[in-house]
């Protein structure tokens, strides 16, 4: 092998990464749960195409996952494992901190109102990155832009926050209009 080849990364890889096979029969297990429920979650239409069934685009992706998965499964089965794999996994189940930090965010909204729980959202997310300083009024500017943009701009219907209730009149219009 000449030094030229050793400087770039392979194609496919000899060594398995840690968590690679916890990962996609995680992934696989949650695409069959969910291909399995899909008789009880859609509905089947007379007169439609087979394409245009409710149930068969859901279906034909969570089917590719499941087939994929397990051709990758088989294909990586037999290459040497490298250690580390519940490492690995209990990264992952850190990552869901943020999937609570954005819940709070959700029924914060109805609380304190959009244009509060958004900038409260961005820039305490910012801080618990570790951000400080410039960052973090760059995220508070971000998380205006984000309100502005949808509530004002795009006209989404946000339902208003409870405390908009408590601003005098003509301003509460405006809050519960634009933020």
């Amino acid at each position: 092998m000449s030094r030229q080849e050793d400087d770039h990364p392979h194609v496919f890889p000899e060594g398995r990464k840690p968590g690679e096979i916890l990962f996609v029969t995680i992934t696989m297990m949650i695409a069959l749960a969910l291909l399995a429920a899909i008789p009880w979650q859609t509905t089947w239409l007379p007169g439609k195409g087979f394409a245009a069934q409710p149930r068969f685009w859901p279906a034909l992706s969570l089917g590719g996952v499941v087939l994929f998965g397990l051709i990758n499964a088989l294909s990586r089965v037999r290459v040497a494992r490298t250690p580390g794999r519940w490492q690995e996994a209990a990264l992952w189940l850190r990552s869901l901190e943020f999937i609570g930090w954005y819940m709070l965010y959700v029924l914060a909204i109805p609380v304190i109102g959009y244009l509060a729980a958004t900038m409260v959202f961005c820039t305490g997310l910012a801080l618990r990155m570790g951000y400080r300083g410039r960052t973090v009024w760059i995220a508070a500017a971000f998380g205006l832009f984000v309100v502005l943009f949808f509530k004002t701009a795009m006209n989404v219907k946000i339902p208003s926050g409870a405390a908009y209730d408590l601003a005098p009149e003509p301003l509460r219009y405006i809050l519960m209009r634009y933020f």
